[in-house]
């Protein structure tokens, strides 16, 4: 790896030039070692040190830490790397040079090329169970699109644009001027006619000369299963109609998933609420539970705690990047506490407590948590 020279030396001058001494420095080695008059070996080499120089002992900011830590503090090699892209004493790398040594083919921007289309954003609202399981769905939208009547051209049927008298059909302006170091010609594109060549004089009664108008469409979209709120689909060439001949933009359909009254979702998981009365926490049993695929029946094992959690594996939300791959269904369970007894229920309950422990520390320290501080904890 070949070793920075110091940018004092690249520019020719001492640690204590001035600013107006730099800058005098730089403008007459750029002139000097500028590609298109130096022809020898290495000066574009040459040409970009002596960019690279300037850009940091041009900046206050950027000598101090130059002349303190030399080429580490001002990003070592990596200022090396950025090359022209640094460049930026005078609004840009090409803007100075293309004023400076344009003079025989001239510079600027001539006729405007094509534009792609924008792209457009809609809503779409989907029920739960359409995200699970995925959903076909129609769509309206409204669209810039070329006109059907003057295809494009924002003029009259059977008129054609005339040729702009500014640019004449060149869709160019050029102006000569003088700087320091000669002659060189500006490029624009014509303030006229836009940089098009022609003007249309008799604008369409349609688009009113703007060459698209709005239009309404249906279009069908394929929502994965698993999709959430947030997540988009890519309609790809469905968005606006391209200018000059250019590409239409895409659309993209935001989704908007409405909650479910059973499962709570995190991620592929769903959660769900599992109420067993006493009788069942205590004996077990088997009762039906909701799942995306239908009722299942679920063995409760005795002994059930309010809020012990059972998962069941696959039975959660489909990955829509990775059909294989599905959450998981996590149940929870909720004894139910009786609020009201009838007198058997109660007579039955007092020679239950009777057999029953009673003391104090019975209680799993656990147990005293909240609901969403287990919930924490499983996970």
């Amino acid at each position: 790896m070949t070793t920075k020279r110091d940018f004092y030396d690249v520019l020719g001058i001492n640690r204590n030039a001035s600013d107006e001494e730099v800058k005098k420095a730089y403008r007459k080695l750029a002139f000097e070692h500028h590609p298109d008059r130096d022809k020898s070996e290495g000066a574009d080499a040459r040409f970009k040190e002596i960019n690279e120089a300037y850009e940091v002992l041009r900046d206050n900011d950027k000598r101090a830490a130059y002349d303190r830590f030399g080429h580490a503090g001002v990003g070592g090699e990596a200022t090396g790397a950025r090359g022209f892209e640094g460049f930026s004493g005078f609004g840009g790398f090409g803007d100075i040079f293309d004023a400076f040594f344009s003079g025989a083919n001239g510079t600027g921007q001539g006729r405007p090329s094509k534009e792609r289309g924008a792209d457009l954003l809609i809503e779409m609202k989907l029920t739960f169970d359409e995200a699970m399981q995925g959903v076909e769905k129609d769509v309206r939208f409204q669209r810039s699109e070329t006109c059907d009547i003057c295809k494009g051209s924002g003029a009259e049927p059977n008129t054609e644009p005339e040729i702009c008298s500014s640019c004449k059909g060149s869709g160019e302006v050029r102006r000569t001027q003088q700087n320091l170091f000669g002659q060189y010609v500006n490029i624009s594109a014509c303030s006229k006619c836009n940089g098009e060549g022609r003007v249309v004089t008799k604008p369409c009664p349609t688009c009113r000369g703007n060459r698209r108008m709005k239009k309404e469409r249906k279009i069908r979209v394929v929502v994965p299963a698993g999709v959430d709120s947030g997540n988009r689909v890519r309609m790809n060439g469905e968005g606006e109609s391209g200018q000059r001949s250019g590409p239409p933009g895409d659309l993209y359909i935001e989704l908007n998933v409405a909650s479910s009254p059973v499962f709570q979702r995190e991620g592929l998981n769903l959660f769900l609420r599992l109420p067993i009365n006493l009788a069942q926490a205590s004996l077990g049993g088997e009762m039906n539970i909701p799942t995306l695929d239908g009722e299942e029946s679920f063995k409760i094992p005795s002994g059930v705690q309010s809020g012990q959690m059972f998962r069941l594996k696959g039975k959660g939300t489909a990955d829509i990047h990775n059909k294989k791959v599905k959450g998981d269904l996590v149940l929870i369970a909720d004894v139910m506490v009786p609020k009201k007894l009838n007198k058997e229920q109660k007579e039955l309950f007092e020679k239950l407590n009777d057999t029953l422990p009673s003391k104090s520390d019975f209680i799993n320290k656990d147990e005293s948590k909240s609901f969403f501080d287990r919930l924490r904890l499983h996970f």
